[in-house]
């Protein structure tokens, strides 16, 4: 069974990046059929096509490599400076450069002169590359909603789980008592793991991250109001200033870190908690602010990542994953001993979170990414309104393609760092639990 349900995650997550991938193209599609772009092609995946049906100007198609997709545009690059497709140079540059400019132009049918990408105003090209990562953040959006507003998530609670014997500092190597250490506050006061509390001082308090700031902000007697076997108790503590982990403002803790701080002494219970609207948006933010960090991070996870892969090093949670490793980590999440509704939600925060990744990931201004033909048009804006305000003569379509060397670069460097990911996806995956 357990066999099965990896079996069945699995594919599952593919299904999920197969749709994430059409649901992009079809950003780039829509809006460049919007402004009268010709597409010969729309596709979701790479290699050799199984399947696809032509209709109007399009073919539509799946191949057989779900790790990708793209769709086909008449006229991506201008013309030479000439206004001609000159023979192939030489020049391992030069040839990028026209080999590039060339494929723009490979399915050119009569009618097409007025149906080119790079005829088209900047801001309608902008459109055209913005709406396929947009598409991307769209749909994370739409599901981290759904799933922190309706499953709801994991989260510390002001119920008590458990409550500390002594005062000791969370630094503290064990968490024994040493002799001669003083009862917590909590202790003292006759907390009982089990006890809901609901006030603070005569405050009200729903949730951990109000608690929490509540009682360090707290030295001195307090009152706490707890519910406990149907009834409501008021407890008189007398809190004490203590070392603690710092707080990362959200109810959970920064590693390594510690503050003096009011010190009750208790471990908040866990429990499946839907968020409310702000809530969500609150967390999704967070989430964005993750996701750009570990972009920018991305280059330091490389040794590491080398030595998971090759040396047997250890592989952390947050190291990169590619879609081999976010497949087999579909695969455990449905084979873990948690209610199905808590799978179903899992899962569908891993693919919310392929897809913010997917959409910053192509804002990178860089060539052969979305972002990089962004870039390329707001720089045509720029230098077509820098002519105009000093009336000098239009300098015309900025031409991207000079820039294909550079995106050869990235693309390759893309495909070394994938290849890594992959290895250590094989040979030392990023687990969830074990």
């Amino acid at each position: 069974m357990t066999t099965f349900m990896t079996i069945l995650g699995i594919v599952v997550f593919i299904v999920g990046l197969l749709f994430s991938i059409a649901w992009h193209e079809l950003g780039h599609l829509s809006t460049a059929k919007m402004f009268g772009i010709r597409v010969p092609q729309y596709m979701v995946g790479f290699g050799p096509t199984i399947f696809s049906r032509r209709k109007g100007d399009t073919e539509y198609g799946l191949k057989a490599v779900p790790l990708g997709g793209y769709i086909r545009m008449i006229g991506m690059f201008p013309p030479s400076e000439d206004g001609t497709l000159r023979k192939r140079s030489t020049s391992p540059f030069r040839g990028m450069i026209e080999d590039a400019r060339a494929a723009a132009f490979e399915e050119l049918k009569p009618g097409d002169e007025k149906r080119l990408f790079y005829t088209r105003a900047p801001w309608k090209r902008v459109i055209v590359m913005f709406a396929g990562p947009f598409m991307n953040l769209i749909l994370a959006v739409v599901i981290f909603l759904v799933v922190l507003m309706s499953f709801g998530i994991n989260t510390q609670t002001t119920t008590v789980s458990s409550v500390s014997k002594c005062v000791i500092p969370a630094s503290a190597k064990s968490d024994k008592c040493p002799a001669g250490a003083k009862d917590s506050p909590a202790k003292a006061a006759g907390m009982l793991p089990g006890d809901k509390i609901v006030a603070f001082d005569g405050r009200p308090v729903k949730e951990w991250g109000t608690l929490q700031q509540a009682i360090r902000d707290t030295t001195g007697p307090a009152t706490i109001t707890v519910q406990r076997d149907g009834d409501r108790k008021t407890l008189q503590a007398d809190l004490i200033p203590n070392k603690v982990a710092k707080s990362d403002g959200r109810g959970g803790y920064v590693e390594g870190e510690y503050v003096t701080a009011g010190f009750l002494g208790f471990t908040p219970a866990s429990g499946v908690i839907p968020q409310t609207f702000p809530q969500s948006v609150d967390r999704m933010s967070d989430m964005m602010v993750q996701g750009v960090e570990a972009l920018v991070a991305l280059p330091s996870k490389v040794p590491d990542l080398w030595n998971a892969a090759f040396d047997g090093g250890e592989r952390k949670q947050d190291s990169p994953m590619g879609v081999v490793g976010a497949a087999r980590v579909g695969g455990e999440v449905f084979s873990l001993d948690i209610p199905p509704t808590q799978r179903v939600a899992t899962m569908l925060f891993l693919v919310a979170g392929f897809n913010l990744s997917l959409f910053l990931f192509n804002m990178l201004p860089l060539l052969p990414l979305d972002g990089g033909h962004i870039a390329g048009a707001l720089w045509e804006s720029v230098r077509r309104a820098f002519a105009k305000v000093f009336r000098r003569p239009d300098p015309g379509p900025f031409d991207v393609a000079k820039l294909m060397p550079v995106a050869y670069v990235v693309a390759g460097i893309f495909i070394c760092f994938t290849l890594l990911v992959l290895v250590a996806d094989v040979v030392n995956p990023v687990r969830l639990a074990g």
